[in-house]
């Protein structure tokens, strides 16, 4: 019985969370400029819980459980969409390695290879 009690801790714990953290909060409302720039709200999200309970021994027999959970919503940049062509602004700290460096690139690069060749299929 103590099992389905924790589990309904855990099934409570995860319902708020799941309120809380949902796509509308990692990708914001896009914000369309009057020269027809769209710009889209991006953000880090972290969350951690945990539960604990058990059957309390002695004169007091019951049940005791608890729970905690914490989320973490951490702004990093902006999606930037302006004549078809989508860039990343970021609003975080600037990469400390290589690999974050690549990631931070990436968009940028695909535009440019996209570009690339779609100018040298025009020419064919």
């Amino acid at each position: 019985m103590d099992d389905n009690r924790i589990g309904e801790i855990m099934d409570v714990t995860m319902t708020k969370i799941r309120q809380l953290v949902d796509t509308n909060t990692m990708v914001g409302e896009p914000i369309v400029t009057p020269d027809g720039i769209t710009a889209i709200p991006i953000s880090r999200v972290s969350f951690g819980f945990g539960t604990g309970g058990g059957s309390a021994m002695g004169k007091n027999k019951g049940y005791m459980g608890a729970n905690g959970a914490g989320v973490k919503v951490e702004p990093v940049g902006f999606l930037i969409i302006k004549d078809g062509v989508c860039r990343m602004i970021n609003i975080s700290p600037a990469p400390h390695n290589t690999a974050e460096r690549v990631v931070e690139m990436l968009p940028e690069l695909i535009d440019k290879v996209e570009a690339f060749i779609s100018k040298n299929s025009s020419k064919e």
